[in-house]
């Protein structure tokens, strides 16, 4: 079974030069970019061309996959009629499946890739929500870099979730998981008039 696991990462706050630093202490050498909109107005350098740019300097690859695996997809039939993301019908959609399996495959390869977005802390992204789980569900190790540039689990990203409860045999831990992961926590489209 492959050793290295997905890591994923969010740039939050991070300045580039410690962004990359923390990729070379994990020793990334792709980085698979899943905005939506790979551009931050707020940090520039994070802007697809400029991020692009600098990880050449230091060697690392840049992928695009926020067209399938993004947390705002183009495809209005994912959003609650309050403009959230519902995860549950986006894990199902083929565009979701396919960055999925591209994953899988670099994983199979054991090639050294984190998938990266903007939020630092990972239970506040769709990378622990949504991305963490479907690999968690295909027996892929999962390793987040968290905002302190610690790595977690999935297994306690969940536990976060469920407000540190394991769920050995306890349904309702299930269930408060599923509930605190299958809808985004950010509004992304105006809320549909209900008829």
């Amino acid at each position: 079974m492959p050793s290295i696991p997905v890591y994923t990462i969010g740039y939050g706050n991070r300045s580039i030069g410690d962004f990359i630093k923390l990729l070379q202490v994990y020793d990334i050498k792709f980085l698979v970019d899943i905005r939506s909109q790979p551009y931050s107005r707020y940090n520039p350098d994070f802007s697809k061309e400029d991020l692009e740019k600098y990880l050449k300097q230091h060697l690392i690859s840049y992928v695009y996959m926020g067209d399938t695996l993004g947390g705002r997809p183009k495809d209005s039939s994912c959003y609650t009629d309050d403009g959230r993301v519902n995860y549950t019908i986006l894990r199902e959609k083929d565009f979701y499946q396919r960055g999925i399996s591209r994953l899988r495959t670099a994983w199979e390869k054991q090639l050294p890739f984190a998938i990266m977005c903007s939020e630092a802390r990972p239970q506040e992204c769709h990378r622990g929500k949504l991305i963490g789980n479907t690999l968690l569900d295909k027996n892929m190790g999962v390793a987040h870099i968290d905002e302190s540039g610690n790595i977690k689990t999935q297994e306690e990203i969940n536990q976060i979730f469920t407000n540190r409860q394991p769920s050995l045999f306890d349904q309702g831990s299930q269930s408060t998981l599923n509930e605190k992961i299958g809808i985004s926590r950010k509004k992304y489209v105006q809320a549909r008039e209900s008829a």
